[in-house]
């Protein structure tokens, strides 16, 4: 056995433990055939920078549940990895170059994304350093990157699989644009914000010279791309005007007026200007009416050739020029302002640009179908919580096709190439032979596009034969945030349906954001975020765990709070001083914890083996239902309350009497439920778990090969606890009149103790050494026909009421006072049970065990009633 420090210090406890862990193999599977597989795969982190406290709530609760599995005695994988992160990766390294005075495109492809791998090999160090501080019990051994080999041939079997089936086409439609990074991006890729804006209302006139129609416009820059005007189908107010031209403002050409649905006749004018290369709605009425497409503007944002003498100008600037020119001319009407939602990108922050482009797409149609009709079979995947499900739903039925294909160097890239003379299409996994008259399409897939596929790729498909995709392929569960269903979850299932066959996870446990002390959003501009190593350093892994673990409900977001922190803290110095206490309490020739025998057993024992039992089968039940907020609570109330304040108090009794045979029943009990509850906690506060059950009797090199507690039909007994429960009760209470009365444990008194069943008298006379050593009575009476006296200190509890005479030291007034509140309570208790058992609605519908025990309570509630006015009587009398 080791000597323990007197106090918890997390650094010293956790320091060198993770290397131990790796160089003893402990985290790889155990490879036991016989034995269930359960995986799970990290959602892997961008290799952006550091992770953040959302990172170590996901890791905490996926390696809480890896834990938790394997000492249950499955074939556990916990498989770690990181994302490229495409776009956000890129965008970082360039601004890092931009201080240093460099650009990509000065140092070409190549120079550029080997710089983006120093950066990757940075910060992949820095976050494998976080893992190993939160005590990940990942396998090392089958680490994958999304860039890797093994992934990019994933991915070009996935891509070229979409195209031969139609479901990747490239072609030219309005898209997302950053004219900052110069990438197309996806929906939902761009956060809408609300900007300062106006409608700008301008002249277009007649070719023929008979006026002019007012348009409004957001985005006036745009109009050197007009192809049209439009007016809804049927307007009474313009059918005169249909087939008309009109004369583009400042440029000359002539457009005509058309008939289209998409036209809302009450809003604005409802006249349109249509741009079909730089609006959505646009292209399509386009579409229908055999339209030019003319884009304006360059990839950075810059107006084009199109736009004349604005041309070379950023699109703000040109709009700033164009509507003076407007108002010169006298095409401007009025300039009306407004707050409006524009679209921004989510890495750059700049307004994104709609604009024509041609980009490599995903039908999404079909697979978002596949998805939808998988959710009504019983091989669906499961939401905790629930609702989510609906968000998935939604998005599947309103799917838009996916623009996959990004202007970047950092990323896989399209395997297509196209023929150097003839202009042909190649799409394969393997490039064209004759390569010389090829030439590869620059760009290179969205980052989803391979995260999508991570849960199977990492496993080694396409090579379905793979031992690892046949042993842990569909995984179990999968962690992650709320906010990321749209992003990554969703597409995990739809790409893990289309290819495997089979949902990617059985269960989605989504958390939701963790949020600072005010309750906002961490953020960089706020500068509220929290870096979990700092944590770690402050108050340890353990206790930054059981923060995130106990603060966990499914589906809510969390505060930060360091005073919970502290208060985790406190908590595993608790354990630490009752693992303490038992150790040291330990023979010399103690051998590990082995099942005591019931059938010696007094009654604090029975009562805290059923405890044992309840709270290892409650643990054990939240945890497989993922509320992990509930199974701390029940851990918390089992190892403070029943274990450390009540079992090891009376424990101390045998301990330092004089009866060796019942101090080694003691010892042998109090060492088995150590062992049990370092077991229970291992999965949530690895380290300090370690180090303590290392530190007694043991067998095995590491409790987290141990066996997870399990319930023993022995263990179980009501009475034993409802007794208890009952003597526990009488201790608290004379307590508390000993500290009403400043009457220290030193000094004896009287106590008087009236049964309202007589029956429960064998409690305290079975007892009899432990109510000497926690009452310290000079006389006790135990009854039920106590007469009580005319001034004591009177404390009423379920089953009886206790009185401590006290003439000397009680203000009659003082304790009438107490009476009278203790009557209130017990009158809004008794009336509030009343009103709830005359409620039909609750009587009818409700389980019989719960309205049983409703009337229990109120039945209770009136006897204590009962006896406080018969005390308070009896006060008034003596006075």
């Amino acid at each position: 056995m080791t000597d323990l420090a007197p106090k918890y210090n997390p650094n010293e406890v956790e320091k060198g433990r993770y290397q131990e862990w790796l160089d003893e193999d402990l985290f790889k599977p155990s490879g036991d055939k016989k034995a269930h597989p359960y995986s799970i795969v990290i959602p892997p982190p961008n290799v952006t920078g550091k992770l953040h406290l959302g990172h170590a709530w996901d890791t905490a609760i996926q390696d809480t549940l890896i834990r938790f599995k394997r000492m249950e005695g499955y074939d556990t994988l916990y498989l770690p990895g990181m994302d490229h992160a495409g776009i956000a990766t890129q965008a970082k390294v360039e601004a890092k170059l931009r201080k240093q005075g460099k650009d990509r495109h000065q140092m070409g492809r190549e120079a550029f994304v080997k710089q983006v791998w120093d950066w990757k090999d940075e910060y992949a160090n820095i976050i494998k350093g976080q893992w190993a501080k939160m005590g990940l019990s990942l396998d090392y051994s089958r680490e994958r990157f999304t860039l890797d080999k093994g992934l990019s041939k994933a991915v070009r079997k996935v891509f070229v699989q979409l195209y031969n089936e139609g479901l990747i086409y490239r072609g030219e439609y309005i898209i997302n644009w950053d004219p900052e990074l110069q990438t197309a991006l996806s929906d939902i890729e761009v956060i809408h914000k609300d900007d300062k804006g106006a409608f700008y209302h301008i002249k277009y006139p007649f070719v023929d010279g008979s006026g002019f129609v007012e348009i409004a416009t957001t985005r006036p820059e745009t109009m050197f791309g007009d192809t049209a005007v439009a007016v809804a189908p049927g307007d009474e107010r313009y059918k005169d005007i249909v087939g008309k031209e009109l004369v583009l403002p400042l440029v000359g050409r002539h457009i005509p007026i058309i008939e289209d649905q998409h036209v809302d006749p009450e809003f604005g004018t409802g006249l349109v200007k249509i741009t079909p290369a730089h609006d959505p709605n646009d292209f399509q009425v386009g579409n229908r009416h055999n339209l030019e497409r003319i884009n304006v503007m360059n990839d950075d944002g810059t107006m084009n050739e199109e736009a004349g003498k604005y041309a070379g100008m950023d699109r703000f600037e040109a709009r700033e020029a164009l509507v003076k020119d407007l108002k010169k001319e006298g095409y401007l009407i009025k300039v009306e302002p407004i707050v409006h939602s524009v679209g921004h990108s989510e890495r750059s922050g700049v307004q994104v640009e709609p604009r024509l482009s041609k980009q490599w797409f995903v039908k999404m149609k079909p697979l978002a179908e596949e998805v939808l009709k998988n959710q009504k079979t019983d091989g669906k995947v499961n939401f905790v919580p629930e609702r989510f499900e609906g968000t998935l739903n939604h998005w599947m039925e309103d799917v838009h096709d996916w623009v996959i294909s990004r202007q970047l160097w950092w990323g896989h890239r399209i395997p297509a190439w196209y023929n150097k003379k003839t202009g042909e299409t190649y799409v394969g996994e393997e490039a064209p032979k004759d390569i010389e008259n090829w030439e590869q399409d620059p760009d290179v897939l969205d980052t989803w596009f391979s995260s999508a596929l991570w849960p199977f790729s990492t496993l080694g498909w396409p090579d379905t034969d793979n031992p690892d995709f046949k042993r842990y392929f569909p995984t179990n569960t999968l962690v992650t945030g709320y906010d990321i269903i749209f992003f990554w979850v969703s597409r995990m299932i739809f790409q893990g349906l289309h290819f495997t066959k089979k949902r990617p996870f059985k269960d989605v446990v989504l958390h939701g954001l963790m949020r600072d002390e005010q309750g906002r959003k961490m953020s960089k501009s706020l500068g509220n975020g929290v870096d979990p190593i700092d944590v770690v350093d402050k108050y340890g892994a353990d206790a930054l765990r059981w923060f995130l673990l106990n603060g966990t409900a499914p589906g809510q977001d969390t505060r930060y709070d360091p005073k919970k922190l502290a208060a985790a803290w406190n908590f595993i110095n608790k354990i630490w001083n009752a693992s303490r206490f038992v150790i040291m309490n330990l023979p010399e020739d103690a051998k590990p914890a082995h099942m005591p025998d019931t059938t010696k057993f007094d009654l604090a024992d029975s009562w805290i083996f059923d405890r044992l039992n309840h709270t290892v089968s409650e643990v054990t039940r939240l945890f497989d239902e993922y509320k992990f907020g509930e199974a701390g609570r029940e851990l918390y109330n089992f190892i403070w309350n029943d274990f450390c304040d009540w079992y090891i108090e009376i424990s101390k009794v045998a301990l330092n009497g004089d009866d060796e045979e019942l101090k080694a029943r003691k010892q042998e009990n109090l060492i088995w439920i150590l062992d049990q509850i370092l077991r229970l906690m291992h999965p949530i506060m690895p380290f300090v778990t370690e180090k303590l059950w290392l530190s007694m009797p043991h067998e095995g090199k590491s409790i987290m090969t141990a066996k997870y507690p399990e319930t023993h039909a022995e263990f179980e007994n009501k009475q034993a606890d409802s007794d208890m429960a009952f003597l526990i009760e009488v201790i608290k209470a004379v307590r508390n009149i000993r500290m009403e009365v400043n009457a220290p444990m030193s000094s004896q008194i009287d106590i008087m103790i009236q049964l309202d069943d007589e029956a429960n008298k064998h409690i305290l006379d079975d007892n009899a050494e432990y109510v000497e050593n926690f009452l310290h009575p000079k006389d006790l009476q135990v009854a039920a026909d106590i007469e009580a006296p005319k001034l004591a200190k009177t404390a009423v509890i379920p089953g009886a009421q206790i009185f401590v005479p006290l003439t000397e030291l009680v203000n009659v007034d003082d304790e009438l006072k107490k009476m009278e509140k203790e009557e209130k309570r017990l009158e809004e208790e008794v009336q509030r049970a009343e009103k709830k058992l005359a409620n039909q609605g609750f009587v009818a519908h409700a389980p019989e065990a719960v309205v049983n025990k409703e009337k229990e309570k109120k039945a209770d509630y009136e006897s204590q009633l009962a006896g406080v006015r018969e005390r308070m009587k009896e006060l008034k009398e003596s006075k």
